[in-house]
């Protein structure tokens, strides 16, 4: 896997943009990069490996999270509207008041993650797993929403 550093991600995005292009960080080594507030919308960041980013306040608006690795990642406040986190593992993460309205989070890993205070409104938890560590919005029911819970 391909790292690359911040301001690599930065000049890419920027660069695909100004060409009328998706940006494209597939299957790269982003681990542990501070991405605070970074504009990642729309960005295929298929199969790349975010662990411990610190992308606080970033937008990823539908962008195509599948199959990443986001464990112990920090998307605090995240703009994550119509994001597709289909797979990815979010191990630890950190949402809290994320807006993951309209996201599909089919399948991924939430065991452990901070999802308190988050907008969940259309978002597809299909198969997601969680655990009794899981923290979701006051009120909200996992299990109803079509997650599985991991005792």
């Amino acid at each position: 896997m391909y790292r690359l550093s911040e301001d690599q991600v930065r000049e890419t995005v920027h660069a695909a943009r100004a060409q009328g292009l998706t940006p494209l960080l597939s299957q790269r080594d982003l681990s542990a990069l501070g991405l605070y507030e970074a504009d990642l919308g729309g960005t295929d960041l298929r199969g790349s490996d975010l662990s411990g980013a610190n992308l606080g306040k970033a937008n990823l608006s539908h962008a195509d999270l599948s199959d990443t690795e986001l464990n112990s990642a920090d998307l605090a406040l995240a703009n994550l509207e119509g994001a597709n986190l289909s797979n990815a593992d979010l191990f630890l993460a950190n949402l809290r008041g994320a807006n993951l309205k309209g996201a599909i989070l089919r399948g991924a890993q939430l065991n452990g993650a901070n999802l308190a205070e988050t907008n969940l409104a259309d978002t597809d938890l299909s198969l997601a797993q969680y655990s009794p560590y899981t923290r979701w919005p006051a009120g909200f029911d996992p299990t109803g929403a079509g997650a599985v819970g991991n005792l």
